[in-house]
């Protein structure tokens, strides 16, 4: 629950401040976010499963975040910035659609 919370209220603070991100950082926040969600989504299926443990959602917070922004990274710096990003959000993406299956059967039994 207080990651729901805390999810709504950053969410809030972003659109009423609406912070300016500085250009270097621009092409690491997509990625960070879908590796935010992807440790959200995973935090609510072991929630569910009975498994959550707060330090393995914090680490993998912020673990997912730190490794997917230095996999762009290095792509940007081999020049193949946009081909990591693909990577990266497929990578990540399959997870999330994995996880947000097992709590469609977890949820809805089907």
């Amino acid at each position: 629950m207080i990651v729901i919370v805390g999810v709504i209220v950053g969410v809030v603070l972003g659109l009423v401040t609406q912070p300016d991100i500085p250009p270097i950082l621009q092409p690491y926040l997509p990625i960070a976010v879908v590796a935010a969600l992807d440790a959200m989504v995973g935090a609510l299926r072991a929630y569910l499963d009975g498994q959550f443990s707060d330090r393995v959602f914090i680490t993998s917070f912020i673990f997912n975040v730190l490794v997917a922004a230095l996999l762009v990274f290095i792509g940007d710096q081999l020049g193949v910035g946009s081909q990591m990003t693909t990577a990266v959000v497929v990578v990540l993406g399959i997870r999330i659609f994995a996880n947000v299956a097992a709590l469609r059967r977890h949820l809805f039994k089907a």
